[in-house]
């Protein structure tokens, strides 16, 4: 294997380009970022029913999965900071803001926001203060704000131990998870959920959230639908089938929220479940018994896009304007969607060095954004690059390779890294990502999620004590196995 070179170690965009040629993998980088440059030019979004939407910049805020809500699904003073800082970011697109579940069983952690009549007050009280902050930095008429809706499916632990809802059996994540057969879905519970989704729809509307995004992707339940090929019934089998929830969620948003825009941040592609080898690097389980991954070849490991563009049509027939492009899961292939030098604790070491992902899931992005012209691609996986996202993200909008460049981890260590080079000032090099993998450790283990190590409000807290032990003893059991 080629060895795993820190991005950081880097000295300038030259540097980056000789990596990439050693690596024998392709990124488009321009040598400077400028402040008035392609970064700074406004796209426009086009809803079938919601009409258009101009957003100021290409630069977006992606949603990332909060673990400091109240028990009941509801903000507190933590959340709220975090939208503050989002509307301080500079980003016009706030892509969905957080996973927030639709219905409390659905949630992947106890602490995890829901939409609801009791907490829809609260989760407009977000928007509102992100508004208020971008307001402080300049106008808001081209800032577009969405909220994502998501049902954690397999990955549901509403009070803190597994809860799965599948909508098909696969052996080796069943055996993680603790699924079985009567975790499976109905089509009857599906239809159900539907409803949940297209009420949360019509609450977020209210609230005044310009779009939602119908989350398909990480291995959560509507991303599982879309490789559901095994599954009987309505829901499952042929494509169209394995897009029916989307197909109805969409349609009743129409109904009964037309002005709301729809997006979907999809996994574009998948693979097999990773797990840690004896050299504790991520490898390939051989058989999955879970047939072809969405997205993926027969081999379940490189990329084929035939369903994906397939599915790309599928939105544009509903109306859909914007998709975000990720990639598999956080929990059974983390580098594929969040490349990482340093994995999370339950996690592995990349299999190969992280830019190999990046470049990925860019080329995949560029294909989707060429092919499909009507719908803005907003792409994701660029905090690993760190120093220099600006030099890439600008490349790649300059291209026509995305309308939008998505930025995750980055916004939680250095959220106004937009605003800098917007204005031209040089990166604050203390406050960049260097994808430590803390804001995913820490809430695996049940602590609040944030940037332990760069952002003072977290540096400060005991939690940090006590991830510090975490990460010690998971460095052991690594070290003994």
């Amino acid at each position: 294997m080629t060895e795993i070179v820190q991005i950081k170690r880097l000295d300038d965009h030259h540097a980056l380009a000789a990596r990439c040629q050693v690596l024998g993998v392709e990124l488009p980088i321009d040598a400077a970022v400028e402040p008035d440059g392609p970064l700074a030019s406004s796209f426009v979004v086009r809803d079938g029913s919601a009409g258009e939407r101009t957003v100021g910049n290409r630069w977006a805020v992606l949603p990332m999965e909060g673990w400091d809500a109240t028990s009941d699904g509801a903000p507190t003073e933590l959340v709220r900071r975090r939208w503050r800082r989002f509307g301080q970011s500079g980003a016009k697109l706030v892509w969905g803001g957080e996973a927030v579940a639709v219905d409390p069983a659905g949630r992947a952690n106890p602490h995890q926001l829901v939409i609801g009549p009791e907490t829809v007050v609260g989760i407009a009280g977000l928007r509102d203060e992100l508004v208020a902050a971008h307001r402080d930095q300049g106008s808001t008429d081209d800032l577009v704000v969405g909220l994502q809706l998501t049902h954690s499916g397999r990955w549901s632990r509403p009070t803190g131990t597994p809860a799965p809802r599948t909508a098909q059996r696969h052996p080796v994540l069943d055996a993680r998870t603790g699924a079985d057969e009567s975790s499976v879905l109905s089509d009857d519970d599906l239809d159900v959920l539907v409803t949940r989704y297209v009420d949360a729809a019509v609450l977020a509307a209210d609230a005044g959230f310009d779009f939602v995004d119908i989350k398909h992707c990480h291995g959560y339940l509507l991303h599982e639908l879309l490789g559901s090929r095994s599954r009987t019934g309505r829901f499952g089998g042929t494509l169209d089938r394995r897009l029916g929830v989307l197909t109805a969620v969409t349609e009743g948003i129409r109904d009964r929220a037309p002005g709301l825009a729809v997006g979907v941040r999809l996994s574009a592609y998948d693979t097999v479940p990773f797990e840690p080898g004896p050299d504790g690097r991520g490898r390939p389980v051989t058989d999955s018994g879970a047939g072809t991954p969405f997205g993926a070849d027969a081999s379940g490991l490189q990329v084929d896009l035939t369903e994906v563009h397939r599915t790309m049509e599928r939105f544009g027939s509903l109306g859909i304007g914007m998709v975000c492009v990720t990639a598999g899961s956080p929990y059974y292939n983390p580098h594929l969607q969040r490349p990482a030098y340093f994995p999370p604790s339950d996690g592995y070491a990349p299999p190969h060095d992280p830019l190999v992902e990046v470049a990925r899931m860019v080329a995949v992005a560029a294909e989707l954004a060429r092919e499909h012209p009507d719908i803005a691609v907003i792409g994701s996986g660029y905090s690993y690059l760190q120093d220099f996202v600006g030099n890439v993200a600008q490349a790649i909008v300059r291209r026509g390779d995305a309308a939008s460049v998505g930025l995750g981890r980055m916004m939680l260590s250095y959220p106004t890294l937009p605003a800098d080079l917007a204005a031209g000032r040089p990166l604050d090099r203390r406050s960049v990502c260097r994808t430590f993998s803390d804001c995913t450790t820490a809430p695996r283990h049940g602590l609040v999620s944030g940037c332990y190590p760069l952002d003072d409000e977290y540096r400060d807290r005991p939690e940090r004590i006590e991830l510090a032990a975490i990460k010690r003893r998971t460095r052991t059991n690594v070290r003994r196995s």
